[in-house]
């Protein structure tokens, strides 16, 4: 093999295993840790230092690039700027790294084909090259947007799942005396062990109300960060109780039964769904092989017995 052909293999490689490894990390779900484990996880000044001298150096690197897809105005206030804070991401270097990383791979990908035509000397239609090209540049350029979504559907999710618990600790506390800000406190501290995205969405609650936004504000910024519609549903429950001056724990209560069977009925869903799922993989993938198991003997019989008989040979 020549340098220039071992060169674009490896190139090939470091493309092929940083896509699959990005891939992983964004579908993957995130592991879970003991309380032990959280608890001695703390990071010291010098890693949050080192932490954040890193991602300035990654946004620096991300600007000329982002430039080019970054529209000029009004995007802090469009659907794009909710979805960041749909998936969690509220630094505002978030979308310097998103549209950098769509304008680089809408021109890494074409150049990558380009590379490999003209070491690998294939003769393409103009055409079809051209075809190849556009299809290369709009994938990486829409890839991020598949990623967000992605992203988005899974902290959605976790939201919910872990939602119902904390209404029931909400109630549990509420009745027991706290008020509804002390209540919200006291369970983003105990959620934070079983979903680290729902506590720190009320922990910016209390920060909120600390920093003096009307507790209407503050529940109804929690609805538009998450986008889940049972806490929408939550936020203007709470409202109207406390507007109308109902009993909270009451209406939590309720409202903690009606998710719970929601979140019941979405699992009987999820699990009818699974006959209908396997069917295609049975058909296209596992019947093809099994009926080649269990009639390919039989054909080979007919094709070396029957035909040359039926043929007079």
């Amino acid at each position: 093999m020549t340098p220039v052909q071992i060169a674009y293999l490896a190139v090939i490689f470091i493309a092929v295993a940083g896509a699959a490894f990005g891939v992983m990390r964004a579908l993957a779900p995130r592991p879970t840790k003991t309380r032990l484990e959280q608890v001695a996880a703390g990071n010291s000044p010098s890693q949050q230092k080192a932490g954040d001298g890193w991602e300035r150096t990654m946004v620096n690197l991300a600007g000329p690039l982002a430039k080019l897809a970054l529209p000029s105005e009004g995007w802090e206030t469009s659907v794009l700027r909710t979805r960041f804070m749909h998936a969690g991401y509220h630094a505002r270097s978030v979308p310097m790294v998103y549209f950098a990383a769509k304008t680089g791979l809408a021109l890494a990908l074409p150049a990558i084909f380009l590379l490999y035509v003209g070491i690998g000397r294939l003769e393409l239609d103009v055409n079809a090259a051209l075809f190849a090209l556009l299809s290369l540049a709009a994938f990486g350029y829409y890839l991020p947007n598949l990623v967000l979504g992605r992203l988005v559907l899974q902290r959605k999710r976790e939201l919910f799942e872990s939602f119902p618990d904390a209404i029931d600790l909400m109630t549990v506390c509420v009745e027991a005396g706290l008020g509804l800000d002390a209540a919200m406190v006291r369970v983003a501290e105990e959620m934070r062990l079983r979903s680290k995205a729902l506590a720190s969405e009320l922990h910016l609650v209390s920060l909120e109300l600390r920093a003096g936004r009307t507790r209407e504000q503050a529940l109804r910024n929690l609805a538009m960060r998450t986008g889940v519609e049972e806490i929408e549903a939550l936020v203007s429950m709470l409202v109207q109780a406390d507007r109308f001056g109902t009993s909270v724990a009451a209406s939590l209560r309720v409202h903690s039964d009606t998710l719970r069977t929601t979140r019941r009925l979405r699992a009987e869903e999820a699990a009818a769904k699974i006959a209908l799922k396997l069917l295609f993989p049975l058909i296209f993938f596992i019947f093809p092989s099994l009926l080649l198991v269990l009639m390919g003997p039989a054909f080979i019989n007919i094709y070396r017995v029957l035909l040359p008989t039926l043929g007079g040979q």
